[in-house]
């Protein structure tokens, strides 16, 4: 490991990551969906796995049920030119309204530049004079290694996941 990897990696604090959190929720919140598809990594995966009827995870996106999967960038850009577009059921007119928040974020390991973290989080939703709470736990492989931190890897479980609507991106 070269001097500036090594600084990097013991520059990368808890502060930055919360903030990067922060900022793609705002992202969310905002609208602006552009600026969250420019923190994913163009090889990203996003996977939010779906609970069976024994109260397990799914293990394996390829072979069991999904509430959402993506396997690299491609799926988030398509979800994101639907919503625009309004081909998306989930983001019919009149647009959602969300606030994200995030609580106990965790960094679980680092690996030079590459950190993966863990936290929870709340997303209340108003659409139609109807507020519906989501929350549950999510699981970042986020890379420092570039000019702007990129995730490489995002999972979302979705705790209460009893719903009586579609779900989008925006949700979680």
């Amino acid at each position: 490991m070269t001097i500036t990897e090594q600084t990097r990696q013991t520059t990368v604090t808890q502060h930055d990551i919360e903030q990067f959190l922060y900022r793609e929720a705002r992202y969310l919140d905002d609208r602006e969906f552009e600026k969250w598809l420019g923190c994913y990594a163009d090889d990203c995966e996003y996977w939010m796995p779906s609970w069976g009827d024994d109260d397990l995870l799914t293990e394996d996106p390829q072979s069991q049920i999904s509430l959402i999967y993506y396997p690299n960038k491609g799926g988030l850009e398509d979800r994101i030119f639907r919503i625009r577009t309004a081909r998306s059921t989930a983001a019919s007119i009149p647009g959602p309204r969300t606030r994200h928040n995030i609580s106990t974020v965790e960094v679980i390991e680092r690996r030079g530049d590459i950190v993966d973290v863990r936290f929870n989080w709340h997303t209340m939703y108003f659409r139609y004079k109807t507020v519906d709470p989501y929350y549950g736990t999510s699981f970042y492989t986020i890379d420092f290694s570039g000019d702007t931190p990129l995730v490489r890897r995002k999972t979302v479980v979705l705790k209460n996941d009893y719903i009586h609507h579609v779900v989008d991106i925006y949700h979680f």
